[in-house]
């Protein structure tokens, strides 16, 4: 009496906006595949860097996600998912969104008075 094969580390991928950098990052957050096309070189060194390691943080928080959702579907219950800091999809969604502002800024123009 088997369950669902849990493959060893769960691998992610993230892209910029352009779709010119992706990165795939373990639940771990290691980078173990990243592709760019030449004109990012144009950009510079940091730049290219800094866009490297965006896309590894959005790739590990994916990955963590679905490590949860493949533990789960193996019958490992809620609460030592929790304990694993693995997060849920909302919770994921959610630090996607404050990466994303923190590189970008606020989405609203609104000022506080």
């Amino acid at each position: 009496m088997s369950g669902p094969e849990i493959p060893p580390l769960t691998v992610a991928a993230a892209a910029n906006r352009a779709g010119t950098v992706t990165v795939h990052a373990t639940d771990q957050g290691m980078p173990v595949d990243i592709h760019f096309e030449r004109g990012e070189y144009r950009y510079g060194a940091q730049a290219l860097a800094d866009e490297i390691l965006r896309l590894t943080k959005r790739s590990a928080i994916a990955a963590r996600a679905r490590r949860r959702e493949l533990l789960a579907e193996a019958g490992v219950p809620e609460q030592a998912l929790d304990r694993l800091g693995l997060p849920t999809r909302q919770a994921s969604v959610d630090a996607l969104d404050r990466l994303d502002e923190a590189d970008t800024g606020p989405a609203n123009w609104l000022r506080n008075a």
